[in-house]
């Protein structure tokens, strides 16, 4: 068997002794065990207490750790519990790291998650080894990215053992393996996390690879969904025994979000002008995002008070509808309706540059010709291979976050904004509808928006 060791920022380990390991375990043989290796020192930088932790209603909630103490489990090779936003999925993923994605690990994930066992990457190591996508237009609801799916090439029969599982995922954890060293399709599932993580997309693909990242270790993970003994999702409020039972340490993303924008500066203002419009005037400031590249801008009218809720209209751009007035959509009379009512109250108009719901301008226009052929606005996005909104808010809650904004009245009907801003450590105390009149060549297009994606109109 070819000679591999895995070295990683916490120790090194032989991967033909743990292969030796897993065959012994098979065959009833016990061996001494493996010397640990020595754990990373603690980052030198505070880390955020609990309290950024979701509200989880439910008769037996989870009890949230400091960060601190969830990273030190995790680099001594533990498995911990992470949730997501209550108005997301809703979900909590047992979660480890994958270089000590030990068989013992991978049988516990599988015996007391029961959820799809999945890989977490970040998207340099999944592009360092050429693993391709899944699909090449990613339609699911919350654009969870699956590549191929793998197995190792070598050590293994089936693929499927905790035993054989273990030694696909430290050999994608594993910074010197490559393509080579697996084969497709196989039994585990690599995801493929997006670039600024968890401030662009605040899942729990992302969060694993962060705080992975945060610990000093390989940015690649275990996460799996739990699934209750009624084959139905364990929910945020119900989980608190299972956590005692087993002694696991439990984070929320919004702890690993407070954490990166506590220490990272994802958005630079770059200008601040002064803006007379017609309908009142404005501070104009541009910020330029390190995350996608864009100028986003934020319109504000009045001062900030970081203790009092502001209004908030948060508008993603629509070129036909925002410039042309463009009948086929309401954008441009929600943005002037906002523009409006804020230079009335004070507030904040943030202009952010994601065409299209995110699709960009020619594939919009290529959705808008599917629209004249009998496609609704939702059924259009996927049939051109996008999902139906890929919107995020990210960037958008770094330059509120700059601006002094921490309580929102949030100006919009899309509950997905709402959740959005929530997600990323901004309190959206009030939703405040947007009404426009329909008309005859746009009532299509909003009824679309109400009856097939929630929107509160």
């Amino acid at each position: 068997m070819k000679h591999i060791e895995f070295t990683a920022t916490n120790g090194t380990f032989d991967i033909n002794d743990f292969i030796n390991r897993c065959d012994a375990a098979t065959m009833g043989e016990e061996l001494p065990p493996a010397p640990a290796p020595e754990p990373s020192p603690a980052p030198e930088e505070p880390l955020p207490a609990a309290g950024s932790v979701p509200v989880a209603d439910g008769p037996d909630p989870i009890t949230y750790s400091p960060l601190e103490e969830v990273i030190a489990d995790l680099r001594m090779g533990k498995l911990i519990l992470m949730t997501d936003d209550p108005h997301r999925e809703n979900e909590v993923d047992l979660v480890c790291a994958g270089q000590f994605a030990t068989p013992q690990n991978i049988n516990f994930i599988a015996t007391h998650a029961r959820g799809l066992i999945c890989v977490p990457m970040a998207h340099e190591r999944v592009d360092s080894l050429g693993l391709p996508m899944q699909v090449q237009h990613n339609t699911e609801k919350l654009h969870t990215a699956f590549t191929v799916s793998v197995d190792a090439k070598e050590g293994i029969t089936t693929g499927i053992s905790a035993f054989e599982r273990s030694i696909t995922t430290m050999k994608l954890a594993d910074p010197r393996c490559t393509l080579d060293d697996f084969v497709q399709p196989g039994h585990c599932f690599p995801l493929r996390a997006v670039e600024g993580g968890v401030i662009r997309r605040a899942g729990h693909t992302e969060g694993t690879v962060d705080i992975l990242r945060i610990a000093g270790l390989e940015p690649v993970g275990v996460c799996c969904e739990i699934m209750k003994d009624d084959g139905t999702m364990a929910r945020l409020g119900e989980m608190g025994s299972f956590q005692r039972k087993f002694g696991l340490k439990a984070c929320s993303l919004a702890q690993i979000i407070e954490h990166r924008q506590h220490t990272e500066t994802l958005v630079e203002r770059e200008e601040k002008v002064k803006l007379p419009t017609d309908f009142g005037d404005f501070d104009c400031y541009a910020y330029h995002s390190k995350v996608d590249g864009k100028t986003h801008l934020a319109l504000v009218h009045g001062e900030i008070d970081p203790e009092k809720p502001i209004l908030c209209r948060v508008h993603s751009e629509c070129l036909t509808g925002d410039v042309f007035a463009s009948r086929r959509c309401d954008c441009g009379s929600q943005l002037h309706a906002a523009m409006r009512r804020v230079s009335q109250e004070g507030g904040i108009i943030l202009y952010l540059r994601q065409e299209g719901r995110g699709i960009g301008l020619s594939a919009k226009l290529h959705a808008y010709k599917l629209q004249e052929q009998g496609y609704d606005t939702v059924d259009a996005n996927i049939k051109l291979g996008y999902a139906p909104d890929l919107r995020d808010y990210g960037v958008g809650a770094q330059i509120l976050r700059d601006l002094g904004v921490r309580h929102l009245r949030l100006l919009t009907n899309n509950p997905l904004k709402i959740q959005g801003l929530s997600g990323h450590g901004l309190d959206v105390v009030e939703h405040v509808p947007i009404s426009i009149p329909a008309h005859a060549e746009n009532r299509h297009y909003l009824d679309t928006k109400r009856d097939r994606m929630g929107h509160m109109i």
